[in-house]
């Protein structure tokens, strides 16, 4: 499972960080990169890499505090957020997560990728996912 963001100049990364590590109940910091936007100001890259048990325990996190309406919509919608590789693709809100909601977001989101093991699929990616988040 990778989790990643952009953290602009008038945001708080800590503030940012602390928000997305709660969510996921993600134990550590992320890898953090510099960058420069358009006009040069100075953008931080956030990301997290989870493997095995952590993304695991991250994704059920997640499942657990996804509102009903929400789980429901990304159930209905799932073939559209699977690519040919079988990832699913998550985005999230950044503002409103950093004020403890958890929505759907079209930009400056939090973006989760979940990439399972093949083995673990046994089927349609979407089968699987659907079945997964139904499950919690």
């Amino acid at each position: 499972m990778d989790v990643s963001y952009l953290v602009h100049a008038t945001e708080d990364v800590d503030k940012v960080n602390d928000a997305v590590t709660r969510l996921l109940e993600i134990e550590g910091s992320p890898e953090l990169e510099e960058m420069s936007g358009h006009f040069g100001n100075p953008i931080m890259k956030a990301a997290f890499h989870l493997h095995g048990e952590e993304a695991a325990r991250s994704f059920g996190a997640l499942r657990a505090k996804l509102p009903p309406e929400v789980r429901s919509r990304i159930v209905n919608e799932i073939g559209q957020l699977i690519d040919e590789h079988s990832s699913l693709f998550l985005r999230f809100d950044k503002q409103r997560l950093v004020k403890g909601e958890l929505a759907e977001g079209t930009s400056d989101v939090v973006r989760i990728k979940v990439k399972p093991r093949a083995f673990l699929m046994k089927g349609r990616a979407t089968d699987f996912f659907a079945g997964m988040l139904e499950a919690g």
